[in-house]
């Protein structure tokens, strides 16, 4: 005890420094030069640091968690408060660096070490104490932090009274006694910040503040008080000193290690960190930039910026910290060689250093880690942000942009381009910090080896002027592969979309060869773009190898001595700067990935708008019935167009009156609608719309979701209304047949529709002339004008045009058959009936699947399954094995190159140039082998990338159509774009790093463990509690990723719907609900990925503090052990090695956290690359003769169809027979099964009993192929492709352009086409969206005329049409089909009038089979119902 006390306070315990002996009591305690005094002072810091531990530990106050901090201003007593306590902290730390560094160089010993140590203990404890209640005080309880802040003052007072008294008594002013008195003014603004300068929230008072952000926030998604109860991440409620060690992670891993999690384990981000907050504080911003200068367009990255500029100061202040800790290893290194030589500065010197090592790197590894997740939380928020902002723009996207920006090119924006400018911010520091590293390397290089530093500093420069032209080929390869990604996505997307019509004309084969035609070219990049990462990471690798034989050649030549520890310092710096290093090439590749991404967005986000805010106006009381009001309007689609698409055109349309609106296919009836809603750029005149509008689509576009979801639509559930709704539409049964229910097919009529929309102004555009009697007023549209708007029968009797339409449709009506049918009976559906089926229905227990499927993902630990999966492609396994063996020779060689240093460096009889001279061999033939790695990682990738793609694109398009029915289109798409992305780019690379990171800690751990054997007592357990904190971490951090996989889905599945159905969205302004529900999708997948890096941060620290304790003890070792047992060299080597193994520790399990995070999408592509597959295309031995069908004989035996093998039958045991050249027609209610049938005869669906035969063939016999392509259909949805008129007419080349001239001729699109400057080479936009409804579907006649089949099928065909128009085509199909089996599939009775049979089913059995006309005169025929109901609805609307 003697000797501490010697130690601490020197010979004496009390000096002389104030001139007067200490010769009473009381002068031990006030003298500040008494040991007694010093001890007691620092006894009230470790007080004042355990009280501000206590505040750490303790709940923060949970009323003002999560308050972002845009509403937490700094005030003015903060401010000063900080400052000034800040500085008197840092000026006693710097006092007392000074006191020590005097001691050294003027005793050459540290001891005694009270001046000093007291120095630094009262600099630190004031820095944290002021610091944290100034700036951080509101985070902690009232009581608590008030009494810290008592504490503080007291403590100042004693420190200032004492200081008085030995002025006064000395006469002497010191620079201590002058800091003790400045504390006391600290103190007071410390206590004035805790009493005054924050609000508390321990009461039921919310602060000002956090009912402004509530409001927002609640705003934002409509959330209620409810949500409050949702359980919020804890690290919105930890403590500072939780945070810095990520403690408040603890609950989610112990609960992951005893359960798998799932989605409801997840918990919501703090209010800071969501969407909507990232999104409000952008928007705020942006608005501001826009205020300050109305004229210029603000910038989007300047803004980003602004948002987070706090984030990024603190987090670069932790890299700073990092640089600087990092920095003094090779000067600690430098000291223990000379201690090892035995020159010791002081005694004691060993172990200060063994404790400094441990120390550094303790910091070093809390601000690596503080670092990492800070910028990782900042990538978060971007990505949110970005999203959310994407999403916003392509509800209000212009009509002109849309054509630009494919809905495949949207979901890519969001998939793969804010992903990767959120992974930026992660790499931002790197830019600097190694230069930084660089330029504090070359100064311990200059004091080691002087001016051979040069000659290193010549080759790192030399390094990156060659990487200039390479890094200017990455960022062209990289945005050519970005932009072939994109169109290899669009195509992918429109198959992907549009697999049923693939399907039904045989086509799948094509598109597939078109996509795979688009991925070689994208193959072509990736190589290029990988081939270049590799000659980077070859260049870089090597630079160290390069730099120490620059830097060794120059000693030679300029005579500096070789000298442990001059060398070892040079190794030492070397190792710690070639990870940076290494990491410049990924740093330039994230860089020029996340410009090219960002270029993209911007150009996205600043794409034109709608203006449809100028054509909705609010009702007044001078316009009080007017619903539509158009003077003279001209709209147009494309802009500066010669001719608009609708001219002049003047319409009024007020509340109650019921317009029609009609006219020839390509009239411009869709456009007028589109006008109304805002659609369509008004070019001329004006246009105002009053009040809300609801907008029935000519497409149904169907939301996942319930039924019950999709009818609402956002509007509260009133039941009675509910229930009146199903009934007007239709629906009642519809919905008996879904035990869950989420698609369903609208009932094509209702009697009471009329009757819901009485009081509603009503515009409805209709080729059914048969209800126009029952409108107000009808406008006859023709080549974008109205040619006339009056009643129907007025404009009967007035107008030739409209006069032709009424006749056409009588003609194709068969008019005359009208008196043969009885007037109709009611069969509506009581409201009673409903009633009892709706209440039946929301008490009763669902049975069955749902139809929509939940998302598969892998559960517990797959082990190494992913990555056999991986490695099994293409001869994966060789490749690897070669990069990993050619890595494992490079290793070695380093091994080999540092112990020839080690061991002869001192050796005289080894000559400076030998000693060069084979230290530089070994080198160059290890540069060697690091370039046959880089090229076979790179092999690997492509190989393997090649034969994923493969597999996943022939299981995709051989998948049966009830996968794509159960399957929402954004699981598919995810996988295809981000997870895609990652396996082409990220794994290979990841997945060889992983491995040879590995390999490195071992490497480092081994010298260290083979000089100092002793190491390895600590080192075993080391390595053992190693691995089971990465077991313990695996547990939970795969089943993290797994979900932020799902979840990524959940977004990419919403923004494709929203593009699909953004019209209607726009249409009934729920714009705002779908944009919450948006910001809630992007949270949902957040919270994993933020706890995912945090768990990824959480393990690492961990494992840091391990290797810190390892390289201390084997420094420890070198202390202890008598001097000469380990030479110079040796323990410089292995002190090199021991320096770097936190930082190689760090790469390796970062480099397998992140590969097991992206193999994860190996795994998800697996998932879809094993779908079980429809029948083969062709079975060789069993091919039909090359003229089948030759006659068109269809019989049906005894069919049986259920969709999925649990679900009851669709088609119960129908049995029939259609005779080669017959018209026949299949009639029913909705949801009877006429579909069903078709798609039976297609083998969408395979039979479950009984059997199809095809001129005797049975269908089941022979290859899809063979059966779909000799058949011809027309089928219900008209699709086009993204491409010309001739492509979609004819997409295999198969006819000449004189037969598509005749086709288009005979469809009645020839004169349409012609207008078009480049005729058949015309565009086709995505979706056909160029060409009008109607015009598509005379696209898909075109087909089936082209293809010339002996069997045809019309699936609702006519829907689209217009009378005349379909008068043409019936007589069409009459005459170039005469000799065919025409089976028609029809809503509208008069299409199958004139049929040579009629089939109608209800409830998925045959009910009737005969010609139409004894079918009419049948009593209790359904088909005579289905009749009368058609005739009495006529009559009734021509009676109006």
């Amino acid at each position: 005890m003697e000797d501490l006390w010697t130690m601490f306070c020197g010979e004496s315990d009390c000096s002389d420094r104030y001139g007067k002996p200490c010769d009473s009591a009381l002068w031990h305690f006030i003298n500040p030069s008494s040991c007694i005094n010093q001890s007691m002072i620092i006894c009230f810091d470790i007080l004042l640091l355990l009280m501000l531990l206590f505040n750490m530990i303790q709940k923060p106050s949970p009323k003002t968690v999560g308050i972002p901090a845009r509403f937490r201003n700094r005030s003015s007593l903060q401010i000063a408060s900080a400052i000034v306590n800040g500085g008197i902290g840092l000026v006693y730390l710097c006092f007392g660096i000074w006191i020590l560094e005097e001691k050294l160089r003027k005793t050459q010993t540290v001891l005694p070490l009270n001046w000093w140590v007291l120095a630094l203990f009262q600099g630190s404890t004031w820095l944290l104490v002021g610091l944290t209640v100034s700036l951080r005080g509101n985070q902690f309880r009232r009581t608590p932090i008030q009494l810290l802040s008592i504490l503080a003052i007291i403590y100042a007072v004693i420190v200032c009274v004492l200081s008085l008294f030995a002025v006064i008594l000395s006469g002497i002013v010191k620079t201590k006694i002058f800091l003790d008195a400045l504390s006391l003014p600290g103190a007071i603004l410390l206590l004035f910040c805790a009493y005054k300068g924050y609000k508390y929230g321990d009461g039921d008072q919310k602060t000002d503040e956090s009912d402004l952000y509530d409001h927002l926030v609640a705003e934002a998604n409509g959330s209620t008080e409810d949500d409050k109860t949702v359980q919020v991440t804890p690290f919105a409620t930890a403590g500072c000193f939780s945070k810095f060690s990520f403690w408040w992670l603890n609950p989610l891993m112990k609960k992951g290690r005893e359960k798998t999690l799932t989605e409801e384990d997840m918990p919501k981000l703090s209010e800071a960190e969501r969407a909507d907050s990232c999104y409000l504080l952008f928007l705020e911003l942006l608005n501001k930039q826009k205020q300050a200068n109305p004229s210029s367009q603000p910038s989007i990255l300047k803004t980003i910026i602004i948002c987070h500029w706090r984030e990024i100061l603190v987090s670069g202040f932790f890299a700073f910290l990092k640089i600087l800790t990092l920095s003094a290893g090779p000067l600690i290194l430098n000291s223990f060689i000379l201690v090892a030589e035995g020159h010791e500065s002081f005694e004691y010197e060993g172990y200060v250093l063994a404790i400094s090592l441990f120390c550094a790197k303790c910091i070093e590894s809390l601000s690596q880690r503080q670092w990492y997740f800070r910028v990782r939380l900042i990538g978060l928020k971007i990505r949110s942000l970005l999203t959310a902002a994407i999403y916003k723009k392509q509800l209000r996207l212009s009509n002109a942009a849309r054509s630009m920006h494919s809905s495949g090119e949207i979901t890519n924006y969001v998939t793969v381009d804010a992903y990767r400018i959120g992974e930026f911010p992660f790499w931002f520091h790197q830019t600097w910090t190694t230069s930084l590293q660089l330029c504090i390397a070359l100064v311990i290089l200059f004091r080691a080896v002087g001016l051979a530093t040069f000659a290193a500093l010549v080759v790192i420069i030399l390094t990156v002027i060659c990487n200039a032209p390479l890094a200017k080929l990455q960022h062209k390869f990289q945005r050519n592969l970005m932009v072939s990604q994109d169109e290899r996505l669009k195509a992918s997307s429109e198959a992907l979309i549009n697999m049923k019509v693939l399907k039904l004309y045989a086509w799948e084969s094509h598109f597939k060869k078109v996509i795979e035609k688009l991925r070689a070219v994208e193959y072509k990049w990736l190589q290029a773009v990988q081939l270049r990462k590799a000659y980077n990471s070859f260049l870089f690798w090597s630079s160290p190898v390069l730099v120490s034989a620059a830097t060794f050649g120059a000693c030679y030549f300029l005579n500096i001595p070789l000298h442990a520890s001059n060398v070892f310092t040079f190794v030492a710096t070397l190792r710690l700067v070639q990870d940076p290093i290494r990491a410049i090439p990924d740093v330039i590749g994230i860089v020029i990935q996340a410009k090219v991404a960002f270029a993209r967005v911007l150009k996205f986000l600043e794409a034109p708008e709608l203006q449809s805010g100028n054509v909705r106006k609010k009702r007044h009381m001078e316009n009080g019935d007017l619903a539509i009001s158009i003077k003279s309007g001209g709209f147009s689609w494309e802009e500066n167009a010669s001719k608009p698409t609708l001219r002049d055109i003047t319409l009024e349309v007020r509340m109650g009156e019921k317009v029609a609106v009609c006219g020839e296919v390509g009239s411009g009836k869709s456009t007028l609608l589109a006008a109304i809603l805002g659609e369509v750029p008004n070019v001329q005149g004006s246009i105002q719309v009053f009040g809300k509008i609801a907008y029935v689509s000519q497409t149904a576009w169907i939301l996942t979701g319930t039924i019950q979801d999709n009818i609402l639509f956002g509007s509260a559930m009133d039941k009675q209304r509910y229930e009146e709704t199903l009934e007007r539409c239709s629906l009642v049964k519809d919905l008996e047949l879904f035990p869950y229910g989420d698609q369903t097919e609208i009932g094509e009529r209702g009697e009471y529709v009329m009757e819901a929309l009485a009081s509603k102004a009503v515009l409805l555009v209709t080729h059914q002339v048969d209800f126009l009697p029952a409108f107000d007023s009808v406008l006859l549209m023709s080549d974008g004008e109205i040619l006339q708007a009056a009643s129907y029968h007025h404009l009967l009797a007035s107008s030739q045009e409209f006069q032709d339409l009424v006749h056409a449709h009588k003609e194709t009506a068969g008019g005359g058959r009208a008196a043969e049918v009885n007037p109709a009976k009611g069969h509506g559906t009581s409201t009673t009936e409903i009633k009892k089926s709706y209440v039946e229905k929301e008490f009763k227990e669902p049975v069955g699947d749902q139809l929509i499927k939940q998302e598969e993902r892998e559960k517990g630990d797959t082990g190494l399954k992913p990555y056999l999966q991986y490695l099994n492609q293409n001869k994966g396994f060789v490749f690897f094995f070669l990069s990993t063996f050619f890595h494992l020779l490079f290793v070695c060689g380093q091994i080999a190159q540092n112990s020839w240093m080690a061991a002869n460096v001192d050796n005289p009889n080894v000559s400076s140039l030998k000693l060069i001279t084979v230290y530089l061999a070994i080198g160059v033939f290890s540069t060697l082998l690091l370039l046959s790695r880089s090229l076979f990682t790179v092999t690997l990738g492509m190989r393997s990338s090649r034969s994923l793609f493969s597999q996943l694109l022939n299981s995709l398009f051989r998948a049966p159509m009830s996968f794509y029915d159960s399957t929402p289109l954004g699981r598919i798409l995810s996988r295809v774009s981000v997870d895609l992305s990652i396996v082409d780019l990220d794994v290979p690379f990841s997945l060889i790093f992983a491995f040879v990171a590995t390999l490195n800690t071992y490497s480092n751990l081994g010298v260290l463990a083979v000089v100092t054997w002793q190491v390895l007592f600590v080192s075993v357990p080391m390595i053992y509690l190693t691995i089971r904190l990465q077991n313990y971490y695996f547990s939970t951090a795969k089943e993290l990723m797994r979900i932020n996989g799902t979840t990524k889905s959940l977004v990419a599945n919403h923004l494709a719907e929203s593009i699909a159905g953004a019209v209607t969205i726009r249409a009934f302004e729920e714009e705002e609900r779908f944009f919450a529900t948006s910001l809630d999708l992007i949270d949902t997948n957040a919270s994993p990925f933020f706890h995912s890096f945090t768990a990824n941060e959480w393990l690492i620290q961990r494992l840091e503090t391990l290797s810190a304790f390892v390289l201390a003890s084997a420094a420890l070792c070198m202390v202890l052990l008598p001097p000469g047992t380990f030479s110079s060299g040796f323990i410089g080597m292995a002190l090199s090695y021991g320096l770097s193994l936190n930082m190689s520790l760090v790469f390796s399990i970062q480099n397998q956290c992140t590969i097991a995070n992206y193999i994860i999408s190996v795994e998800r592509l697996n998932q879809y690359m094993d779908i079980p597959s429809e029948a083969p295309e062709v079975i060789e031995e069993n091919r039909p003769p090359s003229n089948w069908p030759a006659v068109g004989k269809v019989e049906i035996r005894d069919l049986q169809i259920r969709y999925r093998p649990d679900a009851p039958l669709v088609l119960r045991g129908i049995s029939c027979t259609f005779q080669g050249g017959h018209k026949i027609g299949i009639v029913g209610r909705t949801g009877s099964g006429k579909t069903t049938l078709i798609s039976a005869l297609f083998r969408l669906v395979e039979p479950a009993g009984g059997k199809i035969l095809v001129d005797g063939i049975d269908i089941c016999t022979i290859g899809l192929h063979d059966l779909r392509s000799r058949f011809g259909i027309i089928p219900q949805d008209p699709t086009l492709f993204n491409g010309t008129v001739r492509y979609n007419l004819d997409p295999l080349s198969q006819h000449t352009d004189q037969e598509i001239w005749e086709v288009l001729d005979k469809c009645q699109l020839r004169e349409a086409v012609q207008e078009k400057e480049d005729g058949l080479d015309s565009l086709v936009v995505e979706d056909g969206l160029n060409w009008s409804m109607g015009q598509r579907q005379l696209f898909c006649l075109g087909r089936a005329l082209l293809r010339r089949s002996r069997v045809l099928v019309l699936d609702e065909a006519t829907a689209s049409i217009d009378n005349a128009t379909d008068l043409i085509l019936q007589k069409t199909i009459r005459t170039e089909f005469a000799d065919c089996t025409v089976i028609t599939v029809a809503h509208r009775i008069p299409t199958v009038m004139d049929c040579t049979m009629v089939l109608a089913i209800s409830d998925g059995k045959l009910v009737e089979y005969d010609e139409p006309t004894k079918l009419i005169q049948r009593e209790g025929s359904l088909f005579g119902q289905l009749v009368q109901e058609y005739w009495s609805h006529y009559h009734s609307a021509e009676s109006h």
